[in-house]
């Protein structure tokens, strides 16, 4: 009886976390919507680089900002080097007075970095960018529109993988999936999570920084806080080449989802319905259920076994749960009809190895930027 409450139970959980969500958020999008009401606005705006050690990029992240259509009598543009000991901050400073370097005198983090930038910002509108992200020229113009709606508190961009051609690439499913889960929740709601390559939020959102948390996970919380919601804008895309070390992807999955669970532990009471509604279900369903899946999936196998001995279908399911992990082998190996399994399995165990990191007490505030490649993608989608 234990086993087959724990198997049901865990299969419940994984098809929740990744099928019932978006299916119950698009239900509630057929009766319940909150379109956004973009307009045109050129507010000040504060665009904020992170940096560290990015010699080589820096220069042409510089002058992909520089060449956004954006009023520039309303656009500043700020690099916060974290202690950079390159050559990067000597190329901050060779674009002076377009650029204004903020240089933290100790590596703290990135998000440490940004607070510093943030004192230093003059504009309405903060906008926050990787060094290996690329915009097309309306991107700023495109996800300010964004705070014509009063009810908009942050925007997040869409993620979109550029090949060495400058040509959009197989962005894979699981992007594809994250950018309709998120498609889904603007409309009905608010987002639960931002890019963290590209960004923008109220400069009011963005008072209560905190030096030690994901600045995207808690950006969006504040946001809720202030009585305000997070959307997507499907017109602003940051551009970049995917990780194609699969190691380096999964240190940097573990990373981001460290940092996410310290978010989370500082504000778990968001999860509470009487106080945030349907926002806690959302966190609870994006975040908590999609977190606790690689235990499922362990769970899952384990209580399947002593099943499979008492009838035929419990030995299919056993039998499926083996053919899913030999094909996950398989897209190791280098199979590309196998990605998609393998790419499944490798982000829970990035949450599972994750969560062993969190318990032993690492947090991960210092940062090391993607080691995607140095040079910036050439966009010639748009």
């Amino acid at each position: 009886m234990i086993a087959f409450f724990a198997f049901w139970g865990s299969v419940a959980l994984v098809l929740y976390a990744y099928l019932g969500y978006p299916c119950m958020l698009m239900a509630l999008s057929l009766v319940s919507r909150r379109p956004v009401r973009k307009g045109p606005a050129t507010p000040p705006v504060s665009f904020i680089i992170t940096a560290h050690n990015e010699e080589a990029r820096i220069a042409a992240k510089i002058a992909n900002t520089l060449a956004q259509d954006y009023p520039a009598c309303h656009f500043e543009i700020l690099v916060a080097s974290d202690c950079s000991t390159d050559g990067t901050d000597d190329a901050v400073r060779a674009c002076a007075p377009r650029v204004q370097l903020v240089r933290s005198a100790e590596r703290r983090g990135k998000e440490a970095a940004q607070q510093l930038a943030i004192r230093a910002a003059s504009g309405d509108v903060l906008i926050f960018s990787d060094v290996a992200t690329a915009l097309a020229s309306d991107a700023v113009s495109s996800i300010v529109a964004n705070f014509s709606d009063p009810t908009v508190g942050c925007v997040s961009s869409i993620d979109r993988f550029v090949d060495a051609d400058g040509r959009l690439s197989g962005e894979g499913a699981y992007v594809r999936y994250e950018m309709l889960l998120r498609t889904l929740e603007t409309r009905v709601n608010t987002l639960v999570g931002l890019s963290g390559s590209f960004f923008a939020a109220r400069r009011q959102v963005c008072r209560n920084w905190a030096p030690d948390r994901q600045s995207d996970f808690n950006t969006l919380l504040n946001t809720v806080e202030l009585g305000l919601r997070g959307v997507l804008d499907p017109l602003s895309a940051g551009y970049y080449r995917p990780i194609t070390d699969h190691r380096r992807e999964l240190q940097r999955k573990v990373r981001t989802v460290v940092r996410g669970i310290g978010v989370l532990a500082a504000n778990v009471r968001m999860l509470n319905p009487l106080r945030y509604g349907l926002f806690a279900w959302q966190l609870a369903s994006h975040k908590v259920c999609r977190w606790l899946v690689p235990f499922a999936m362990m769970t899952a196998l384990v209580s399947n076994i002593p099943l499979a001995t008492q009838s035929v279908w419990y030995a299919a399911t056993l039998g499926a749960q083996i053919g899913f992990y030999a094909a996950v082998i398989g897209g190791w190996t280098g199979s590309r009809k196998l990605r998609i399994p393998y790419f499944f399995f490798l982000a829970n165990l990035a949450i599972l190895m994750a969560w062993f990191r969190y318990a032993r007490g690492e947090r991960m505030v210092a940062w090391n930027p993607s080691e995607r490649t140095a040079a910036l993608p050439q966009i010639s989608v748009r």
